[in-house]
């Protein structure tokens, strides 16, 4: 009951906005003793009053409390689970198919990586994926150092003075199995770009429990047992380049579904340019953005497909060409020419990423290709030309020192 002796109506609430506001411990005090839903949805849509005690986003007091409520419906909770997730605005723009095999992956009980080259947009479709399937998520994005302790926990040293106790920290996973179990909802847990981190070293323990999901992982502080739940929905992303899957681990994909990222639809990549030069250039007088899109188009076109009578020169993908358009944007009053600026962060931004994993062939394919593009439009491409000119120069010193 609340501190009040009877549970808080509509009414009371809407009469103590301005205390609840400034006092967490009253709303906490609200929330577990309202007297419908209706009062919490009050407070969360019209006060957002997770927002005013936790911040912009994460897990507070107040917004654990509105998650741990029972009397909370699924919606309400994924709005403050959510709350200031910039994804929630994004247009989901992978193929219909792909989406339709990662939802029917994750739907059947299967952990799930999204692999392709870099740019595809795997950690954006990831979110949505998790905001589409759990109430909440969290994100961790591999280091070179992570183990399999980063995933399900381990022993850790506590040092003072003179002494030295353990304790037992919950891994990225189970930490998620966790918060599933505690607020009684769906999930997610994001592993990003795991190509940086031993995949078989760290995920040597989770594919034990993949195989065997009732098995205890590991036991909390309080001696509760973690084990995988249907509940947690785990979602890996994975740069994979030139290579292909069969490069993998086959550990790793017969128990995870295997999702590829690599082709957007014509439709799909010119809604995105489309929707980035709306977003960002719609108060820049001095851009053409029709001829920019086509321009970002045929470029994204050419490296990935060819054209007539040329192979493709390397995957790449389109999200790349979002820090294009910003640069612009935030080029204006600093360029007042579109054909400089757009050389310029070509020069800052796309060439370093397609040079940054090209062999021999591909840095002369990358030359020709631009200066063909810089023959057609009438952006000045030379500073990102002159870049991947040097580039091959370099390597053919490199070659010519060895021969």
């Amino acid at each position: 009951m609340s501190s009040q002796g009877s549970d808080y109506s509509l009414d009371q609430v809407e009469g103590m906005i301005g205390r609840l506001e400034n006092a967490a411990d009253l709303t906490q005090d609200v929330i577990e003793n309202a007297a419908s839903e209706e009062v919490i949805e009050e407070l969360v849509r019209t006060y957002k009053i997770d927002k005013t005690h936790d911040g912009e986003r994460g897990i507070g007091r107040v917004r654990r409390t509105i998650l741990e409520s029972e009397l909370v419906s699924k919606e309400i909770k994924k709005l403050v689970g959510t709350r200031g997730d910039p994804t929630k605005e994004f247009d989901v723009l992978v193929p219909d198919e792909i989406y339709n095999d990662a939802i029917a992956a994750i739907r059947s009980g299967k952990p799930v990586v999204l692999y392709g080259p870099t740019g595809t947009g795997k950690t954006t479709f990831a979110k949505q994926l998790a905001l589409q399937e759990s109430i909440g998520y969290t994100l961790h994005t591999a280091t070179p150092s992570w183990t399999a302790k980063d995933i399900i926990g381990g022993i850790e040293p506590v040092y003072s003075e003179d002494s030295i106790s353990y304790r037992t920290e919950l891994g990225y996973v189970t930490e998620a199995v966790k918060r599933a179990k505690d607020f009684n909802i769906q999930y997610s847990v994001i592993l990003d770009e795991i190509t940086r981190a031993d995949i078989s070293k760290i995920f040597g323990p989770l594919y034990t429990s993949i195989e065997n999901p009732h098995q205890t992982i590991i036991e909390t502080e309080e001696g509760e047992a973690i084990e995988l739940d249907p509940k947690v929905n785990i979602i890996a992303t994975m740069n994979m380049s030139d290579r292909t899957v069969n490069e993998l681990d086959n550990a790793i994909t017969r128990r995870f579904a295997m999702i590829e990222l690599s082709e957007y639809t014509d439709e799909g990549r010119r809604r995105l340019f489309e929707n980035w030069t709306t977003k960002y250039l719609s108060d820049v007088s001095w851009v053409d953005t029709g001829q920019l899109e086509e321009f970002l188009y045929t470029d994204h076109q050419r490296l990935n497909n060819g054209r007539e009578g040329k192979d493709r020169v390397m995957q790449f993908g389109p999200m790349h060409y979002e820090d294009v358009i910003q640069f612009i944007r935030s080029a204006d009053g600093i360029y007042t020419d579109s054909d400089i600026a757009v050389g310029r962060a070509y020069r800052t931004y796309i060439l370093p990423r397609l040079l940054n994993t090209a062999t021999y062939p591909q840095i002369e394919q990358i030359l020709e290709h631009y200066r063909e593009l810089d023959e057609e439009f009438t952006y000045d491409l030379m500073p990102a030309i002159e870049l991947a000119a040097g580039q091959l120069e370099a390597k053919q010193q490199t070659l010519g020192s060895r021969a």
